[in-house]
């Protein structure tokens, strides 16, 4: 059992619209933007001028313009959890840390959160892309939990946008940065607990999604779509099926926010109602590993006593997983 005390979020403020993308002449419009994926606007690190002027043709060079580091994004995530636990940055024992696209190779992104947090503590990564931040919690679901320090922090960063390839319109038009984070313990309890981690991997299909060193996203659209959609149902409905007493009005979903259309075809075949379906996709884009934990944080408050999330991802690998998030 994992008890969470606190999440938090981060979005840079430069905001790409479905306009600015029209306008950019690659051959999308306003129009088939929200028919193909349902997204209205996503946030950059990048200045939208440079994106305007270059497409992003050389992503080498984004790390001359950015206007965030990966650290930073997510230090004020972290803050906002840290804030929401109730306790000090003093208090963390230990950072977990995941991200699709590193800011380096090496050292573990996790030792830059922390090193722009001002502690030293222990520091790892765990990359399973889009899936990181369900695979984060199964291993910390096999852990030992006296071999924990009482409380540590999980963050996952995403800025796509700087390995996107602005003169195709096929990835143009999905991507956001976030960032995102968790303090969790294994031994100090909250009202709030992950349960039932689960997870596994297809590697034979790992081609199917992925960004080369020094090249850009690249995938298998429509066999991506099909995986995501059947593996996110899969996961909703055994996840259903292990709180049968649980009143359906009190049963949420937060699925991996790759595009509106997977989701809601997820929550039809489920049973999901709108109502019950919580997601930013729309406003954000797809934020990898970012994008659930994003969305829960947006509902701390109304994650009220007696509700459970079902959360279901993913990601490149290919991996998936999927859990419950219990509120006492």
């Amino acid at each position: 059992m994992i008890y969470v005390h606190g999440i938090g979020h981060f979005h840079p403020e430069n905001v790409i619209t479905n306009q600015f993308l029209e306008d950019l002449d690659i051959g999308t419009t306003v129009d088939w933007i929200m028919e193909r994926v349902g997204i209205e606007t996503r946030r950059t690190i990048l200045p939208l001028e440079y994106i305007r002027d270059t497409k992003n043709a050389d992503p080498r060079a984004t790390d001359k313009v950015r206007l965030y580091s990966n650290a930073r994004m997510a230090a004020s995530a972290a803050k906002m959890a840290i804030a929401r636990a109730g306790i000090k940055v003093e208090d963390i024992g230990m950072v977990i840390s995941g991200s699709s696209l590193p800011e380096y190779l090496t050292p573990a992104e996790a030792a830059t959160i922390a090193g722009e947090l001002g502690i030293d503590v222990p520091c790892f990564d765990i990359n399973s892309a889009c899936a990181t931040y369900g695979v984060q919690m199964y291993n910390l679901d096999s852990m030992k939990p006296e071999k924990l320090p009482p409380y540590v922090l999980v963050t996952n960063i995403e800025c796509p946008t700087a390995s996107t390839n602005y003169a195709d319109r096929a990835s143009a038009v999905l991507f956001g940065d976030a960032s995102a984070a968790t303090v969790i313990s294994t031994t100090v309890p909250s009202s709030k607990t992950y349960t039932d981690c689960q997870m596994d991997s297809k590697p034979t299909m790992w081609e199917k999604a992925r960004v080369p060193r020094w090249g850009y996203f690249s995938q298998d659209g429509g066999a991506v779509q099909g995986f995501a959609i059947r593996k996110t149902t899969d996961g909703l409905r055994s996840l259903r099926a292990l709180v049968p007493d649980v009143d359906e009005k009190n049963f949420f979903f937060v699925g991996h926010q790759a595009n509106l259309g997977v989701l809601r075809t997820a929550c039809e075949r489920t049973g999901i109602s709108e109502d019950r379906h919580w997601y930013n996709v729309h406003l954000f884009g797809n934020t990898g590993s970012a994008s659930a934990e994003s969305v829960l944080s947006q509902h701390w408050d109304e994650l009220t006593s007696g509700r459970v999330v079902a959360l279901a991802f993913v990601g490149g690998g290919l991996t998936w997983t999927q859990m419950l998030l219990r509120v006492k």
